[in-house]
């Protein structure tokens, strides 16, 4: 096994986003809508808030700053109190000889929140969250730490996630070898990404 440690990302990877979005953001789609301060397509709006931390959503989509301030107040003490589910085929992670470590974005509370829900807070070595209404770090930031912090090249690390333009992208610019979890079959495999579907796969990348 070429591997020493995996990275995973939280949201889309260790569970689905969807299914608990409607419960965990039902205050904040109704504010939204209400306020109608934005612009494009608030069916667009809800999808991307399912994928991504809503800071980048809000300036994506111009919400005035009244509304933004409104949506930032209401997420930051915004957390999730039911039982929730990982993928299936998570608990093949927990088999694998790696050190693992979670990297997440999004609001300290909602994040830790989900971690508990999951059960999975020691499933990992270290839990990081990067909360950008606190931080100005990204999660190559986080990557750099890790590597320091843990005595690790960029050749013992693997991170697992589902952005392109998150994680992957910042795990590639350091030159570690990334697996983008495709759970909902958008991509394909190819000799500049892999892929998985599954965890129970993530073995033939280590």
């Amino acid at each position: 096994m070429r591997k020493k440690a995996i990275i995973l990302d939280l949201d889309n990877t260790i569970y689905p986003v969807s299914s608990i979005g409607d419960r965990l953001f039902k205050s904040l789609f109704s504010l939204i809508l209400e306020s109608g301060e934005y612009t494009g397509d608030f069916g667009q709006i809800r999808f991307e808030i399912m994928r991504r931390p809503f800071q980048y959503i809000a300036d994506e989509f111009s919400f005035s700053e009244s509304l933004k301030a409104n949506c930032f107040k209401l997420l930051a003490n915004l957390t999730y109190d039911e039982k929730m589910q990982p993928f299936e085929g998570y608990q093949t992670l927990l088999t694998l000889p790696c050190r693992r470590f979670l990297v997440t974005t999004g609001y300290t509370k909602m994040q830790h929140s989900k971690i508990r829900q999951l059960g999975i807070a020691n499933d990992f070595e270290a839990i990081f969250v990067i909360d950008p209404d606190q931080s100005n770090l990204t999660k190559r930031d986080l990557f750099e730490k890790i590597l320091a912090d843990y005595n690790l090249s960029i050749d013992d690390v693997l991170v697992v996630g589902d952005d392109l333009n998150s994680e992957i992208l910042h795990a590639k610019a350091l030159g570690i070898e990334t697996v983008l979890y495709d759970y909902l079959s958008q991509y394909q495999e190819s000799e500049y990404q892999n892929v998985i579907r599954n965890h129970k796969d993530l073995h033939l990348y280590l």
